[in-house]
């Protein structure tokens, strides 16, 4: 048995393309590993709020000399935290805003990316990551086509995301991806044919 952290990014609860490539590999998932329990943190439902004076002051405060005050300031990102290090598997779903993620997904990745918790910081060995031993696949979505060349340049999102989870510890980060969700129906088919070949190859190992 595993157990999968969901993080559903996209403003859209109805409609949404990167939340149906997720439900898809989830499903797949759940069809070969029926005993793997899921948790779901929907941040369009319910948004983590961004960063405080208060969030970060407690982050950097040792914890015999942390107040009530700061104590609450922090118990929402010990609380995500504890999520991530529960999980085996870390599903996150994200449309693409504007070249880059959700704001409301940076804010999530603002509360779990943390030093102690999820990276360590060393003169000697400069940092390293504390998630060890999980696997992470991020279903995409964007409306225009950036797999091509005129657009590849823009895309701030994917190599941000593959680069953060690597950072605090991830060895093995997958992309499951459609586009053209706007502007190419035929990009979009094909992408979508591509991404169901992805999933199932991946159910299959």
């Amino acid at each position: 048995m595993s157990r999968i952290l969901r993080i559903d990014a996209s403003a859209r609860t109805e409609g949404s393309y990167s939340r149906r490539l997720a439900d898809h590999f989830l499903a797949r998932r759940l069809d070969r590993h029926p005993q793997d329990e899921v948790t779901v943190r929907d941040l369009a439902r319910q948004p983590v709020p961004h960063l405080t004076q208060a969030t970060i002051d407690g982050f950097f405060t040792p914890a015999e000399q942390m107040g009530s005050e700061l104590k609450r300031a922090i118990a929402l990102s010990d609380e995500l935290i504890a999520e991530l290090m529960a999980a085996d598997l870390l599903l996150i779903s994200t449309p693409m805003y504007n070249f880059s993620l959700p704001s409301t997904l940076k804010a999530w990745l603002d509360h779990i990316v943390r030093m102690g918790r999820t990276f360590h910081y060393s003169p000697e060995q400069g940092f390293s990551g504390l998630v060890q031993g999980k696997q992470a696949v991020i279903a995409t979505a964007t409306g225009a086509v950036f797999t091509d060349a005129a657009l590849q340049p823009m895309d701030f999102m994917t190599p941000y995301l593959k680069g953060v989870l690597g950072f605090i510890g991830f060895e093995q980060v997958a992309v499951i991806a459609v586009e053209g969700t706007t502007v190419d129906e035929a990009a979009l088919r094909r992408s979508q044919t591509a991404a169901t070949a992805q999933i199932e190859l991946m159910a299959a190992g």
